[in-house]
C-alpha cells in the first residue's frame, strides 16, 4: 500500500458531527442545573421585610414581612417577631394578616397567629409603626411556627463578611430627613402594667391613711368605754356617782331615824 493510500485511509476515519456535540454539551448543561436547583431548593425559603418609606426618623411606616414556605405538608400558624432597639411593642399595630390571624405584643416584640394556612402558601403580614428609630438598618429576628410543630429560625446575622443559612429579616434606612427628630416612645405592657400596680397601690396607701384620720386611735376613756360593754366613759362615771349619793342619802335617813326616838325619851 503506498503512502498516499495510507493517508487516505485515515482521514476517512469517521468524526463525531457538530449536532452529536452540541447535544452532549445540552445534556451536560441540563444536568448542571438541575443539581443546582436542587442545591439551592431548601435554602430559596427567607423571611424578608420592606416598608413604604425605609427611612430612618420617618413616621407612620407600614413594614411588611413575608415569611415563604418551606413545607408541602404544614402550613403557618404563627410568627414571632423580635423588634430592633428604637422600636416600642407599644408603637406597633396590626395593619394587615392573613384571615383570623390576630397580634399579640410581647416584652420585645409580638406574635401574629391563627388558623393554619394551607402547605405551601407564604405568610405575609402588615404593622404600622410609629416612627423607625435613627439607624442605618434595622433587624427583625423572625421564628416561624408550622401547623405539625416545625419551627423555623429566621434569627442569624452576617459574620466576617459570610452569608448565614438563615439569616434574619434586614431592612436599610435612608438617612433621616432633614428637621426629623424622635418621638417619645410609649410605654411598653410591662411598664404600664407596673404603672398601673403603682398608681393602685398609692390610691391604698392614700384611702388607708385617710381611714386613720377620720378615725383616730381612741382615748384612754373611750377604751374604758369599751370594755364596759360599750357604754360611755362618761355615763359610768356618772352612774358611779349616782350610786355614792344614794348611798350617801341612805346613810343619812337611817342615822336621822335613830336619833329621833333618843330625843324622845329625853
Amino acid at each position: 500500500m503506498s503512502h498516499a493510500s495510507h493517508v487516505s485511509h485515515v482521514s476517512a476515519a469517521p468524526r463525531p458531527s457538530v449536532l452529536t456535540t452540541a447535544r452532549r454539551a445540552a445534556l451536560v448543561g441540563a444536568t448542571a442545573l438541575t443539581a443546582a436547583l436542587a442545591l439551592a431548593g431548601p435554602a430559596s425559603a427567607h423571611a424578608e421585610v420592606e416598608a413604604d418609606t425605609p427611612r430612618a426618623l420617618a413616621t407612620g411606616v407600614t413594614l411588611t414581612f413575608v415569611s415563604e414556605a418551606e413545607s408541602d405538608s404544614a402550613g403557618f400558624t404563627e410568627l414571632r417577631v423580635v423588634l430592633p432597639e428604637g422600636i416600642s411593642p407599644a408603637d406597633v399595630s396590626l395593619d394587615d394578616a392573613p384571615e383570623g390571624w390576630r397580634l399579640t405584643a410581647a416584652s420585645n416584640g409580638y406574635t401574629v397567629a391563627g388558623p393554619a394556612l394551607k402547605p405551601g402558601v407564604d405568610a405575609e403580614h402588615s404593622i404600622k409603626v410609629k416612627q423607625l428609630p435613627n439607624a442605618r438598618e434595622l433587624v427583625f429576628k423572625t421564628v416561624e411556627t408550622y401547623s405539625d410543630g416545625e419551627i423555623s429560625r429566621w434569627i442569624e446575622l452576617p459574620t466576617g463578611g459570610k452569608e448565614p443559612e438563615q439569616p434574619a429579616p434586614v431592612l436599610k434606612l435612608k438617612a433621616a430627613a432633614a428637621g426629623a427628630a424622635s418621638l417619645a416612645p410609649s410605654p411598653s405592657p410591662s411598664a404600664r402594667a407596673s404603672a398601673t400596680s403603682a398608681t393602685t397601690s398609692a390610691t391604698t396607701s392614700a384611702s388607708a391613711s385617710a381611714d386613720m384620720t377620720q378615725s383616730p386611735i381612741p382615748s384612754a376613756a373611750q377604751a374604758a368605754g369599751d370594755d364596759d360593754g360599750g357604754m360611755p366613759a362618761g355615763a359610768v362615771v356618772g352612774g358611779v356617782a349616782a350610786a355614792v349619793v344614794a348611798v350617801g342619802g341612805g346613810a343619812w335617813w337611817l342615822a336621822g331615824r335613830r336619833r329621833r326616838p333618843a330625843a324622845a325619851q329625853s
